[in-house]
């Protein structure tokens, strides 16, 4: 019998990990052990079951009865599951692990020894690894650029220890991150919109112009199995949703001295995308992109309000982490 998660106690824990899950019994079946696993035990674990058709929930029962279990009734989408998740529990620190992981037996530790080192962090990010071919990187923190695109720095590189330094990053893979949990309610739960994809680009980009900084902590690894839940590949719903979300993210969080200066790269990164719909044959999925991104643009606009009445990183600060990944130098 392997090692046990902690017992839930009437004493909150420093930190909950919240479990993200639809239809992946077989992937608890390697995360769950890999968290009973951990050297840190001041911490319990909660698992959102997204509205799953397997026996998700009498498995956990039956075999992690130390697990509470919410069940949402029906697959509300991975932004708004990603706010049930980071609601869950009683922890000041708060996890957020899609099921498709393996976590190294030190990875909350190394999260949580981050976060106190550096207090004016709000999250932290850790070091993907593929779970397939150990040697490659899945990703050392995110990205995002200003052709309005977004990515993993180091994905599908070689580990050759290029990115073994700490650092303040521009965010963090919303399936395996760290948050102080006082910082989700200054800078707001993940837009529920969004549905699917870009939700934590998003949530990273507001959370940086409120002023936070995220940590890159390399000793802290998790290996990815990667679309283990969607699939692998490229599928229509993906397009989709990231052309769309993308287009939001743009018009939502960034400011307008931004828009103003990067406007040729961000019409750059649209019309990549315009050319590989019609490479694809994709051109009908572009077409119904542009229709509801004008169709929601009230509403992001409002919000866009909200997300510029709490800026408070300057346009040199912002150019300092988008496109680069590196600290920001902030006044």
């Amino acid at each position: 019998m392997g090692p046990a998660l902690p017992i839930r106690s009437e004493a909150a824990p420093l930190l909950t990990a919240s479990v993200l899950s639809y239809d992946g019994r077989r992937l608890l079946e390697t995360l769950l052990p890999s968290l009973a696993a951990q050297d840190f035990r001041d911490f319990e674990v909660v698992v959102i079951d997204n509205g799953s058709r397997d026996d998700t929930v009498e498995w956990l029962s039956v075999h992690w009865p130390e697990v509470e279990v919410v069940t949402l009734p029906e697959n509300v989408g991975v932004s708004a599951a990603l706010n049930v998740c980071a609601q869950a529990g009683r922890g000041a620190l708060v996890g957020l692990f899609n099921n498709d992981l393996e976590l190294a037996p030190n990875f909350l530790g190394e999260l949580v020894a981050a976060l106190a080192a550096h207090p004016d962090a709000g999250w932290a990010a850790c070091k993907l690894m593929d779970f397939r071919d150990r040697s490659l990187i899945d990703g050392a923190g995110d990205l995002f650029l200003w052709t309005g695109g977004a990515s993993r720095r180091g994905h599908h590189e070689k580990d050759t220890g290029q990115y073994e330094r700490p650092a303040a990053v521009f965010g963090a893979c919303g399936g395996a991150a760290l948050y102080r949990r006082e910082v989700f309610d200054r800078v707001g739960p993940f837009d529920e919109s969004f549905f699917a994809f870009y939700e934590d680009v998003d949530w990273n980009l507001r959370a940086q112009l409120a002023g936070f900084e995220c940590r890159y902590v390399p000793s802290a690894v998790a290996f990815h199995m990667g679309s283990a839940t969607i699939g692998r590949g490229l599928t229509d719903f993906t397009r989709y949703h990231i052309w769309r979300n993308s287009i939001w993210v743009v018009a939502k969080d960034l400011p307008l001295g931004a828009l103003l200066r990067h406007a040729h790269q961000l019409l750059l990164g649209q019309l990549i995308n315009l050319a590989v719909a019609i490479r694809d044959r994709k051109i009908m999925i572009w077409l119904r992109v542009w229709r509801d991104v004008v169709r929601g643009l009230p509403s992001v606009l409002n919000r866009r309000r909200e997300v510029q009445s709490h800026r408070r990183l300057s346009l040199r600060e912002l150019e300092a982490v988008v496109g680069r990944g590196e600290p920001a130098r902030r006044n």
